[in-house]
């Protein structure tokens, strides 16, 4: 029971997550960070807090993170199909540029 349990846990920190998801996921982490930064500094100007325009900043920070690092499944929407893995007995012949390779 307890080998399901943490085989489930494993599965779910795995992270799987393709090219397109890596690039939403930088994009997203940039422009979050931006916005967070942006409003911490003009909240902070006009209220002449700093104390609140870092905890705007580290709120921001806070949500960034939780948009970005979990394996949400939007990050795997377009997965790359591989190549089967290649064995002599596979019969896969592979040719790259002209040249057999497998």
């Amino acid at each position: 029971m307890a080998e399901q349990l943490l085989e489930q846990v494993r599965d779910a920190v795995e992270g799987q997550m393709d090219f397109e998801g890596q690039r939403l996921a930088e994009m997203m982490t940039t422009v979050m960070l931006g916005a967070a930064g942006i409003v911490a500094f003009f909240v902070g100007f006009m209220t002449q807090d700093i104390k609140l325009s870092l905890y705007i900043g580290l709120a921001g920070t806070a949500l960034t993170f939780l948009a970005v690092v979990p394996p949400w499944p939007f990050y795997n929407k377009n997965p790359e199909g591989w190549l089967p893995p290649h064995s002599a007995i596979s019969g896969i012949q592979i040719e790259v540029d002209g040249k057999q390779v497998g």
